[in-house]
């Protein structure tokens, strides 16, 4: 049977503007990092997820070329769903793509030269048949590579038609202060920027937040659960279906002794807010008035429900936010720390 959007889907959510732009994007963006790749992936779970959250009112699905696994999966998944359910909705969705990363062999297939950025946005089109991405960002700071060359490329997607807007990704506060000015050279401005930050990474709260705010630039949070980290999820043991488990994008060693504490004194302030730890750690997210969004990743439509519903209480004390101050501490968990300290 085809799908229909629920009729309802845009009376709930507040959408808020992405920096200085005309934009507004969901507080919530479901990112296809994960659970989105193969050859199955799309034939139950992950495309029932697709579904609801835009029945929820979510409009903006984020992906990157080597999202899978395999590489490319993602996109290819995500074309099939927009090709059979999604291009009768295509106006009312925001679709994100990255470059930046390893992708294919050879010395063009990662980083930000304007041959890799060019062919990879060429490929990822083909594989998501689109004409266009709402936004095409670089996916990581290349100390090897003139930011003036990045910034031809990400001019050349939007003249070209092939991006609406462009974005950044992990780029330091001083580097995207580069950027902007690079870009506004040529023309085109910097939508948006998409850090890691949660309550144990707090990395861009030092300069970069204000940066954003100052240049107009809209942030959207990738991580804000920290891959799972800020749940209930290894308290006990660590599951078999899990980031851990599956040797991704987490160590076990990141499962010390210090984190448990602070996963447990967390879950206290959450359930005193009526909230569980990770709809708590998404509405803390959002708290920034620069912040226009949170990047999740879900393996069921439960756990979306679940990051959805952090909407229903949005609001802290100063007393709730000093108490989740003396827990919320940084855990050395920045896989991107290297690309944002440049």
């Amino acid at each position: 049977m085809p799908y229909k959007a629920n009729t309802n889907r845009y009376q709930k959510l507040i959408y808020r503007r992405c920096g200085n732009s005309g934009l507004l994007l969901p507080p919530i963006t479901l990112g296809l990092w994960h659970n989105f790749g193969g050859k199955k992936s799309m034939i139950n779970e992950s495309k029932k997820m697709l579904f609801r959250a835009f029945d929820r009112g979510v409009t903006h699905f984020d992906l990157a070329n080597n999202y899978g696994p395999p590489y490319g999966s993602a996109e290819a998944n995500f074309g099939k769903v927009m090709n059979s359910d999604l291009s009768k909705y295509r106006d009312e969705l925001i679709i994100s793509t990255k470059a930046g990363y390893d992708m294919w062999p050879g010395p063009y297939g990662e980083w930000s030269s304007k041959k890799y950025l060019t062919a990879s946005l060429d490929q990822s089109l083909k594989r998501m048949n689109l004409e266009y991405v709402d936004i095409f960002y670089s996916h990581r700071f290349d100390p090897l590579t003139p930011l003036e060359e990045t910034a031809d490329a990400l001019t050349q997607s939007i003249r070209n038609g092939k991006a609406l807007y462009v974005g950044i990704s992990s780029y330091s506060s001083k580097q995207t202060i580069k950027m902007n000015k690079l870009l506004k050279e040529r023309g085109v401005s910097c939508l948006i920027h998409q850090p890691s930050y949660s309550m144990i990474n707090r990395w861009i709260e030092k300069d970069l937040l204000k940066t954003l705010k100052n240049l107009g630039i809209g942030c959207i949070a990738f991580s804000p659960l920290a891959q799972g980290m800020l749940s209930s999820k290894y308290m006990k043991s660590i599951p078999k279906i899990s980031r851990i488990s599956d040797n991704s994008s987490l160590d076990k060693k990141m499962i010390t002794n210090s984190y448990l504490k602070k996963i447990k004194e967390l879950t206290k302030i959450a359930n005193k807010r009526g909230q569980s730890l990770p709809q708590m750690a998404l509405s803390w997210v959002l708290r920034h008035e620069t912040m226009t969004s949170a990047l999740i990743g879900a393996r069921t439509v439960k756990q979306l429900d679940e990051c959805l519903d952090s909407q229903n209480n949005m609001d802290f004390s100063k007393y709730e936010l000093k108490e989740i101050n003396k827990h919320a501490k940084e855990e050395k968990i920045n896989l991107w720390a290297k690309s944002s300290k440049a």
